[in-house]
C-alpha cells in the first residue's frame, strides 16, 4: 500500500512538471509577455482538471520566475558553448525548473530534480536534449558536492 501512494504521488508530481514546463514554454515562447501563473492555471483547467497536486505545478512556476535571472546565469556558467537565447526554448525551461528544483528548492533530492529534468527532455526535447539536460545539471550537481564535502 505504501509504494502505491508513493508511486501516485510520483506520477502526480511529473505531471504537475508537465504542466509547469508546457506554461514556461508558453510564456517564454511569447516573450515572457503574459502572466505566468495565469498561464498555469489556464493549462491545470484544461489539462488536468481534478488534478490534486495542482499547487506544486504553481509552486514551481513561482519558484522559476522569481529566481530566473539568477538560474540563468547558472545557465550561461554552466553551458557556456550555448547563449541562453540559442537554446532551445523547450531545453531552457527544462533547464530553469530543473536547476530550481535542484538549488533552490530543499524539499526535492538532487537526483529526483535531474532525473525529472532529463525525463522531461526526452519526452519533450530534441535527440539530444536528454544528453545536454543531464551534462549542465550534472555539472551542477558536481560542484554542490565538492562544495559540501569541504565543508
Amino acid at each position: 500500500m505504501k509504494w502505491e501512494i508513493q508511486s501516485n504521488k510520483m506520477a502526480n508530481r511529473h505531471l504537475a512538471r508537465t504542466i509547469a514546463l508546457q506554461s514556461l514554454y508558453e510564456w517564454d515562447f511569447n516573450n515572457q509577455g503574459e502572466n505566468l501563473k495565469k498561464i498555469t492555471k489556464r493549462n491545470l483547467k484544461e489539462f488536468a482538471p481534478d488534478f490534486e497536486d495542482a499547487d506544486f505545478s504553481i509552486a514551481i512556476i513561482e519558484g522559476v520566475e522569481d529566481k530566473r535571472k539568477d538560474i540563468d546565469k547558472k545557465i550561461v556558467e554552466y553551458a557556456p558553448e550555448w547563449p541562453l537565447d540559442q537554446i532551445t526554448v523547450v531545453d531552457r525551461n527544462i533547464l530553469r525548473m530543473g536547476i530550481y528544483e535542484l538549488m533552490m528548492n530543499e524539499e526535492i533530492p538532487p537526483k529526483v530534480a535531474i532525473n525529472e529534468a532529463i525525463e522531461l527532455a526526452k519526452t519533450f526535447g530534441g535527440p539530444a536534449s536528454g544528453k545536454f539536460v543531464n551534462g549542465v545539471l550534472g555539472s551542477i550537481y558536481k560542484k554542490i558536492e565538492k562544495e559540501e564535502k569541504k565543508k
